[in-house]
């Protein structure tokens, strides 16, 4: 036996002996493969007309070849483990293969070459084209495009510093399908180019709702920011960033769908409406003590003050014959925050922000003739809560359909308390944070130029992002070291409750400085002031936008002899107590796209006491007065967060940039 048990341990050591040093031979051999990043692949689009970065990792001392389009290309890895080659200048075309050789070899397919952009910003440019379907399900039907491709990066942070490479993505071509995932601003932009110069077009979108500028900028392009230099090195602290992970942890044991993840609000006990016998969305159950309410609506504007929390809405919806047993649709407008949508006792859809519309498949079959029981379950956090006015709110079956707003009955399922401890800190609002993990692993990437769309996050700071915008403009230039790129941009539309008296706006201060870029070389700037809608921060109409930001491409990227904006201010003159302003951009000449004469001009005195003027066009000019301001100092035009009608346009129709003069 000893002998014997001798022999097995014998046996078991070298089995090990071997397995260790296949292990050694595996980790040798797996080291030695070349790697590429995520960016190159299968079906990407590279830059036309210029040398073109291709490069990866491998092992010190390798040697790797390139061969794209009938050339050859070669290098030996360095020592830190990286290898790069440029590809000889392109013109537009395609499809090609590219084999990347070392000790291993990898073969890309489906590669174009044509016109690259990357697409940054915060919600509106994340929007993608199934979020604006209804709008645009023509064009989503129609999305056959095979050469417009869209790379969507997802959102990731880093507080250390910049990455080397992407967590993931891939490249996807404009089909019905696969167009839904793409960025609608950027899509239209895409389309637009490429009907006119019929070359590939490819997208590389990073994009993060809700994120500020500072976010995007690298270390460097911060430096003239003392504050956000400092919050960039305290963040590097990991006792400092865990600290707030502690913080938070007990704020909300056990959160409710909607609930805030800075932890604003935390629910108190459970849901009445869910933790009774029967809930309250079961046909079964029988409603007592609630009440009458308006949909749509916010509750604290109908009696329920300061309340967070979740609140019911039921009714009974009386469905035709002719609706039943066929595709319908539920239209629940905009809620405020989140919801829980339940016919007839069953799950039909659910949304956990505010922002996205609400618009729920309804299974076929769910719906029987007669009274069917519609149930919304609302969760609010802060603010108002409740269901956003002057949005459709129906229930369509072919081309039936039933007006869902009037009066349902309600009653509270939970008050949300306080959490007095919390705090607002959130990775992605970091200065850098989003640079460093989604565009950094980008700047080797050869492109043509940049999309932004952003601000919403920085309207409390105009005057700082008045520096911030060319100094993201300048740091990403020169991190991508291809000369002054083109940055393509939209100023921001209008939002918020309409204001008939002149008055103070943030947005409008946004609005002006992010005008003030134009001042940088290569920009342009997007016009969006007539496309907003005042209570959605995510106005519908995304195919204007792409197309106005095409426009701007075609002037300054292109060269082509185009009328790329709508009027923009240029000088002002003050003589008998009228000001006449002059204008650029004019186009085929002044108009007012309703035929009135010119609104939203206000004026004052050097009391600032602004009130509206007169307005009338003479050729490139605007002549504007009131009687009552003898000695005129001060002019602004639409200067309001969503101005009433701002109707000064170009016959190219486009309108007029928002400024004020004298301030």
């Amino acid at each position: 036996m000893k002998k014997l048990s001798t022999i097995a341990a014998a046996h078991l050591a070298a089995v090990l002996l071997l397995a260790a040093v296949l292990s050694l031979v595996s980790t040798r051999v797996a080291s030695a493969q070349v790697r590429l990043p995520r960016l190159i692949r299968d079906s990407m689009v590279l830059q036309r007309d210029t040398r073109i970065n291709v490069w990866g990792w491998a092992s010190k001392g390798e040697k790797v070849s390139v061969k794209f389009n009938g050339r050859s290309y070669r290098t030996t890895i360095g020592a830190d483990g990286k290898w790069m080659v440029q590809l000889s200048a392109t013109p537009a075309g395609g499809p090609y293969t590219m084999d990347i050789t070392g000790k291993n070899k990898i073969t890309l397919h489906d590669i174009l070459v044509g016109d690259v952009w990357v697409c940054s910003g915060q919600s509106n440019m994340v929007h993608q084209m199934k979020l604006h379907s209804v709008r645009y399900q023509e064009e989503i039907d129609h999305a056959n495009y095979p050469q417009i491709r869209h790379f969507w990066i997802p959102t990731l942070t880093d507080l250390s510093g910049p990455r080397d490479d992407l967590p993931a993505g891939v490249w996807k071509s404009a089909n019905p399908q696969d167009v839904l995932e793409f960025s609608a601003v950027a899509y239209f932009f895409a389309k637009d180019l490429y009907e006119k110069f019929h070359i590939p077009i490819g997208l590389i979108n990073a994009s993060v709702g809700g994120s500020p500028i500072e976010a995007w900028t690298s270390p460097e392009g911060l430096r003239a920011f003392p504050d956000m230099e400092k919050a960039i090195e305290r963040n590097k602290d990991t006792a400092y960033i865990n600290s707030f992970t502690r913080l938070r942890a007990p704020a909300s044991p056990n959160p409710q769908p909607g609930s805030s993840s800075t932890g604003a609000s935390v629910p108190a006990p459970r849901d009445k409406g869910l933790s009774g016998p029967i809930p309250w969305y079961d046909p079964t159950y029988t409603p007592n003590g609630w009440r009458q309410i308006a949909v749509p609506g916010y509750w604290e504007d109908q009696g329920l003050r300061d309340l967070n929390g979740s609140v019911w809405y039921r009714k009974e919806v009386d469905v035709p014959v002719s609706m039943t047993g066929r595709a319908a649709k539920v239209f629940l407008g905009r809620i405020v925050d989140a919801d829980q949508f339940y016919i007839n006792g069953q799950p039909v859809g659910n949304t956990t922000y505010m922002y996205p519309q609400r618009r729920y498949a309804v299974p076929t079959g769910l719906l029987h003739p007669g009274k069917n029981l519609f149930v919304v379950r609302v969760i609010n956090n802060s603010g108002k809560g409740g269901f956003v006015p002057d949005k459709p709110y129906c229930l369509i079956a072919g081309s039936d359909t039933i007006d869902l707003k009037g009066y349902w009955q309600y009653k509270v399922g939970e008050v949300f308390t306080p959490h007095w401890n919390s705090n607002g800190f959130q990775s992605q609002n970091q200065p850098t944070a989003l640079y460093n993990a989604m565009l950094a692993p980008v700047t080797t990437y050869t492109i043509k130029g940049f999309l932004w769309y952003q601000g919403e996050s920085n309207t409390s700071h105009a005057v700082e992002y008045a520096r911030l915008q060319p100094a993201l403009i300048t740091d990403w230039r020169s991190k991508w070291k291809e000369g002054d790129l083109p940055f393509l941009y939209v100023q921001l539309p209008g939002f918020g409750d309409y204001n008939y008296l002149p008055a103070e706006s943030q947005w409008a201060e946004l609005r002006e400085a992010q005008s003030k870029s134009l001042s940088t070389p290569n920009t342009a700037m997007a016009v969006a002031i007539d496309l907003g809608e005042w209570n959605d921060l995510h106005p519908d109409r995304k195919k204007p936008m792409g197309d106005r930001l095409a426009l701007a491409a075609e002037k300054l990227v292109y060269g082509m002899d185009v009328v790329s904006t709508g009027p923009t201010y240029r000088r002002s003159t003050i003589e008998d107590g009228r000001v006449t302003i002059q204008f650029d951009n004019t186009g085929s000449g002044l108009i007012t796209n309703d035929g009135e004469d010119p609104q939203e001009f206000a004026i004052a005195g050097a009391d600032k006491k602004f009130v509206w003027a007169n307005a009338r066009i003479e050729g490139d000019k605007v002549v504007i007065w009131n009687d009552a301001i003898k000695e005129p100092k001060f002019v602004r035009y639409a200067w309001a967060d969503e101005p009433v009608n701002p109707n000064l346009y170009n016959k190219e129709g486009l309108p007029a940039a928002p400024f004020r003069v004298g301030e």
